[in-house]
C-alpha cells in the first residue's frame, strides 16, 4: 500500500498538466516494454503498444494470445485533465506596479482553495525554429505566482458570504515593477534554457499549478492529499495495474484529455481515438463488431465520500466512506454508464480478488455529475459501468483521498485485465 502511494505522489510531481501526465505515462509503459504504434501498423497477437493523440491523451494495450475479435478486451478508461486556471492569449496586466496574468478557468474548479497558494506554470509552447513550428513542454517548477486574498478587515462579510469574479479578482500576481516583461519573452529564456533554438514564441497553453507536493495524511497515513487526484490517481493506477498483469488476456487503458470541459474534441472521449485504436486492432469491420460486443469498459472517475461535516449532501444509504473499498456509480438518467449486468460484472471480480466494493448515488434532489462512461459507450457500443475512489474536495486545488483504496482500485483492475472473461459474464458474451 505505501509503494503504491509513493508510486502516486512521485507521478502526480511529475504530471502538473495533461501533457506531462501523459509524458510521464508513456516513460513507465516504455520502461515496462510497451512500444508506440502508427496508425497504419497492424498490431500482433502478444504485442504491447500504445498510442498518443495532441500530447494530452493516451491508449496503452496488450493484445492476447487469441484474436480481440474472439475475446473481447477488458478496457478501462479515466481522464488527464483537471480543473485549473489556463493562461490566456495576451495576458499581461499591470496594476497597482504588480505583474499579473489574466486566467481563463478550466473545467467546474472550486475557486476558493486558489487564494493564497504559492503556484507554479507549466504546459506546452509552440515556437518558430529556422523556418518550422516545433514544440516543447516547460515547466517553471519553483513558486512564481500568488493569488492574495482580500483582507477580513476589508471584508467583513467574507466568512458569511463570498462570490468570485473569475475575471477580475483571481489574477495571479508574478511581481512588481517590471519593465518590458512578457509571457512569451519569458517562455523564450526558458525555452533557451532547454536548449531550444527559438527564433520566436507563437503561442502557448499554460496552467497554474500548486507546487505543494501530495502528502500521505493522517495519524496513521491513511490519507493522500494531492492536487489533481481528480483524475491522475485512475489514470495512475490503471496503467500501473496494465503493467503488472501477467496474462494472455486482452486488456487496455485509455487516458482522454478535456473530461472536466465535456470530452468533445479530437482527443476527448467524445472524439474518434478509442474507436479508430479499437478499429486498427480488430481489423475488419466485421471483427470490430465482434470485438465491441465480446468487450467491457470500466471508466474510473473519483467518487464523492461522505464529508463528516456535510452528510446530509449525501443519500442515506449511498454515502461512500474512504478507504473502504472502489465505489460504483449508479444514476437512472446516464449521467453514469452501470447497468445491472456491468455492476454485477465488477462485484463478481472484487469478490475474487476480496476487494471490498461500495455504491453511489446522488440525492434525487441534487444534479449529478458525468464521466467518460456514457460518452464512451455512445461512442463505441461496448457495455460499460462506473466506478471511482472515494475523495473529499473534489475540483479543489488540493483533494483528499485514502491510501487503501489505492491498493483496493489496482488489485481489481489488474485482476480484470489478468482474468476478464467475455463468457462468464451474463449479457457480455456475443
Amino acid at each position: 500500500m505505501t509503494d503504491i502511494a509513493q508510486g502516486l505522489i512521485d507521478f502526480l510531481a511529475e504530471a502538473v498538466t495533461p501533457f506531462h501526465a501523459v509524458k510521464a505515462l508513456q516513460a513507465r509503459l516504455d520502461a515496462a516494454g510497451f512500444e508506440a504504434i502508427s496508425i497504419d501498423a497492424t498490431p500482433k497477437l502478444g504485442g504491447r503498444y500504445y498510442r498518443i493523440a495532441n500530447g494530452s491523451s493516451i491508449i496503452a494495450y496488450r493484445l492476447g494470445a487469441k484474436p480481440p475479435a474472439q475475446t473481447g478486451i477488458a478496457l478501462a478508461g479515466a481522464h488527464t485533465d483537471s480543473p485549473t486556471l489556463m493562461v490566456k492569449p495576451k495576458p499581461e496586466k499591470t496594476r497597482q506596479g504588480y505583474a499579473q496574468l489574466a486566467v481563463e478557468v478550466y473545467g467546474g474548479a472550486l475557486l476558493n482553495p486558489w487564494f493564497d497558494r504559492d503556484l507554479s506554470l507549466a504546459g506546452r509552447v509552440s515556437y518558430r525554429s529556422e523556418g518550422r513550428v516545433k514544440t516543447h513542454l516547460v515547466d517553471f517548477e519553483n513558486p512564481i505566482a500568488f493569488i492574495p486574498s482580500l483582507a477580513i478587515h476589508l471584508d467583513r462579510e467574507v466568512n458569511q458570504k463570498r462570490s468570485i469574479n473569475p475575471q477580475t479578482d483571481i489574477l495571479p500576481i508574478l511581481g512588481q515593477n517590471i519593465d518590458d516583461w512578457s509571457v512569451r519573452k519569458e517562455l523564450g529564456v526558458k525555452l533557451g534554457a532547454a536548449g531550444c533554438q527559438v527564433d520566436e514564441v507563437l503561442d502557448y497553453e499554460l496552467a497554474f499549478y500548486d507546487v505543494q507536493r501530495a502528502a500521505l495524511i493522517g495519524l496513521n497515513r491513511e490519507f493522500v492529499a494531492s492536487a489533481r487526484l481528480d483524475n491522475l490517481l485512475s489514470c495512475y493506477i490503471g496503467i500501473e495495474a496494465l503493467i503488472a498483469a501477467n496474462s494472455d488476456v486482452s486488456a487496455l487503458m485509455v487516458c482522454n484529455d478535456h473530461e472536466e470541459v465535456g470530452s468533445l474534441s479530437a482527443v476527448g472521449a467524445n472524439g474518434p481515438m478509442l474507436t479508430q485504436v479499437l478499429r486498427q486492432i480488430a481489423g475488419t469491420p466485421l471483427d470490430y463488431q465482434r470485438l465491441v460486443d465480446r468487450s467491457l469498459m470500466i471508466s474510473c472517475d473519483n467518487a464523492h465520500g461522505i464529508h463528516p461535516n456535510f452528510a446530509d449532501r449525501h443519500d442515506d444509504n449511498h454515502g461512500p466512506k474512504l478507504n473502504a473499498g472502489p465505489v460504483i456509480k449508479v444514476n437512472s438518467n446516464q449521467r453514469y454508464a452501470t447497468n445491472s449486468i456491468t455492476s454485477a460484472a465488477f462485484r463478481t471480480m472484487a469478490l475474487a480478488c476480496e476487494v471490498p466494493v461500495q455504491s453511489f448515488v446522488v440525492r434525487s434532489d441534487m444534479g449529478c455529475g458525468s464521466t467518460i462512461g456514457p460518452i464512451t459507450a455512445g461512442e463505441t457500443g461496448i457495455q460499460t459501468l462506473d466506478v471511482g475512489v472515494p475523495t473529499f474536495g473534489m475540483h479543489s486545488i488540493r483533494e483528499l483521498a485514502g491510501t487503501k483504496d489505492l491498493a483496493y482500485l489496482k488489485r481489481v483492475l489488474q485482476h480484470y485485465f489478468e482474468h476478464y472473461d467475455a463468457d462468464t459474464i451474463h449479457g457480455v458474451s456475443a
